[in-house]
């Protein structure tokens, strides 16, 4: 139905549906007497004593008319879904992660929020799993949700951050939630928080938000279990407001996001056994030994049975392969299986401690461990472009890693990758309109008599953040895989396309007059730290800088080693142009230093 009011058309509809049915609402429209008045986007809900979950969601879909010789000229705007992602970019701000001036930084605010939403309640009702750590997290979570989905559960799994859209945060049966269940929580959360803030509890922030938000879904769509990954430390996480989670899990520690956590392992250790819960059984992974006394003093104060749980023996997966690639993966999955066993126990589910019988695992177990996927983590993507024209001439190995001791794992699989017979599954789950992330194990599959064909040719994709110290990440990088005997023909730095302060497809920026200093200073690193490898005497070295003027390299900055790009996509389409040049070559491309740059890699290479 169409409502004419001021400058702008209404076009209202209503879709209803209920939590399990898989996203299919139907259809139906309803008029206002004051539609104006209305809230642009809404959300109506209810409940019945059967725990029946009906949502019905109207969108407004608002289009701009201009005046013209007496006839209305309709000019779409917005999208309701574009509408919901400037709303929650508003959520973001500008400051350090570090800076503790504004008042949506107090902790206890969230439970304030909490009551907002009504979700006190059903937060106690929610049997969760909490997973804190620097590295291996995120993974140690895809594995938990797999196995218990496989298992028979209804699921929910928060994970940060997002790589190409923001529903992959929320996964309902190992699915990104649907767009339109998505807006209809989202604006209910959104519309309460606007309506009762105050200069003393103003709108939580971006972060603070999205966790909110994980909680009255998860609620809402009555999961049987809820694994939530922390976002960043534990203790002060938007994710601790967990009182009584069933059981807790400390993946791999090191060094990372050290201007607020504590430059020491034992203090960060300490921040991330902040989730601890009296009583509450934990597991960890093998640690350093300064990490792993804090973690035992934190738990003996809380009377937490913590135990390490054992990497992953290979042997038990009956011939199948993680569905999370590189061999770290078999600690996290290792966690995994702790978690689950445990919380299965706990929950009333089963008698069997599956931690007991490491040499069998249930077929359920073993079947969530092979199907797991997470996007941007030991992935490998051949670029859609090329791969048309020829096959396998430029893949792209991603990794997220951001943090040091990461950097050698990442350098370790990429290394290994390279070199293995060209069947390299890639666990990128194909979800185009990312209705799903089932695994997919499309792989790059080129013969042994193919391959020996053509030389291989391995570049680095290179950005961090500026808090991260590329002097730790990119030596450990090029040490690692020269150990493997690899070494990058060039590196290429690049601004990041996302911006931080905005969310959604439009989060991009065209500027082509973009600060480059990071990534200049990142080349320079580079090029002293191989000049060093060489053997080369780097000391007051004054590097020569070509600034290329060919169209395809506009504003390129080159150096013997390296290269600067002033935007991502002439950088895609210089090594693309590279492969073009040289039919006879292959071009394997680690992209790593920021998931950010692995999101914005996938969107262009998956186009």
């Amino acid at each position: 139905m169409k409502i004419r009011g001021g400058n702008y058309n209404y076009t209202i509809f209503f879709l209803h549906y209920t939590p399990k049915a898989n996203c299919q609402p139907s259809l139906s429209s309803h008029s206002f007497q004051q539609p104006l008045l209305v809230s642009s986007t809404s959300l109506l809900y209810a409940s019945n004593l059967h725990l029946r979950f009906l949502v019905s969601l109207f969108c407004i879909n608002r289009t701009k008319m201009s005046q013209g010789e007496g006839k209305d000229e309709i000019k779409p705007t917005l999208s309701p879904y574009e509408e919901a992602m400037e709303a929650l970019s508003s959520l973001i701000t500008k400051r350090s992660r570090a800076d503790k001036s504004n008042k949506g930084d107090k902790y206890e605010l969230l439970f304030d929020y909490i009551k907002i939403l009504e979700l006190e309640e059903p937060i106690k009702k929610m049997k969760i799993i909490h997973v804190a750590g620097t590295k291996g997290k995120g993974s140690t979570c895809a594995f938990t949700e797999s196995i218990l989905r496989n298992c028979g559960f209804h699921t929910g799994l928060f994970t940060s951050p997002h790589l190409i859209d923001v529903r992959e945060r929320f996964r309902l049966d190992g699915m990104d939630i649907c767009e339109e269940k998505f807006l209809a929580y989202f604006w209910w959360c959104f519309d309460r928080f606007k309506e009762r803030a105050t200069d003393e509890v103003p709108m939580p922030t971006y972060f603070r938000f999205l966790a909110l938000l994980a909680f009255k879904i998860f609620a809402a769509e009555q999961v049987d279990v809820a694994i939530l990954e922390v976002g960043l430390g534990g203790k002060y996480d938007a994710t601790n407001v967990v009182e009584n989670p069933v059981v807790c899990g400390i993946a791999s520690l090191g060094y990372d996001h050290m201007e607020i956590l504590g430059n020491t392992l034992g203090q960060i250790a300490g921040e991330k056994a902040g989730i601890f819960k009296r009583g509450v059984p934990a597991f960890t992974v093998p640690q350093p030994d300064e990490a792993m006394l804090v973690l035992e003093e934190k738990a003996s104060e809380l009377d937490v049975h913590l135990e390490v749980a054992a990497p992953l023996d290979a042997s038990v997966l009956s011939g199948l392969h993680l569905g999370l690639e590189g061999e770290h993966q078999y600690i996290n999955a290792g966690l995994a299986i702790a978690l689950c066993s445990t919380w299965l126990q706990r929950t009333g589910h089963v008698e069997i401690n599956y931690l007991k019988e490491m040499t069998h695992l249930p077929e359920q177990f073993v079947k969530g461990l092979a199907t797991a996927a997470l996007q941007g983590r030991a992935q490998i993507v051949p670029d859609q472009l090329i791969e048309s024209e020829s096959l396998g001439d430029l893949v792209f190995y991603l990794d997220g890693a951001h943090s040091p001791e990461s950097m050698d794992v990442c350098a370790k699989w990429f290394s290994l990758a390279i070199k293995g017979d060209y069947k390299q599954h890639n666990s990128y789950a194909s979800n185009h309109g990312h209705n799903e992330l089932g695994p997919s194990h499309d792989s790059v599959e080129i013969s042994h008599h193919e391959a020996s064909k053509k030389s291989s040719t391995q570049f680095l994709l290179f950005n961090c953040m500026s808090v991260r110290d590329p002097e730790l990440l990119l030596p450990r990088l090029v040490r690692a895989c020269a150990s493997h005997g690899v070494h990058f023909q060039k590196a290429l730095f690049v601004p990041n396309v996302s911006v931080y302060y905005k969310v959604g497809t439009s989060a991009s920026t065209a500027d082509t007059q973009v600060d480059l200093s990071w990534q200049l200073t990142l080349q320079r690193i580079w090029e002293n730290l191989v000049r060093g490898e060489k053997g080369n005497d780097v000391k007051n070295t004054d590097h020569t800088y070509e600034e290329v003027t060919d169209d395809l390299e506009k504003g390129a900055q080159s150096c013997e080693n390296s290269k600067v790009f002033p935007s991502l996509p002439v950088a895609i389409n210089w090594l693309r142009d590279t492969v073009r040049k040289n039919r006879s070559g292959r071009s394997q491309v680690l992209v790593t230093g920021s998931l950010h740059l692995v999101g914005d890699v996938l969107r262009l290479v998956k186009k």
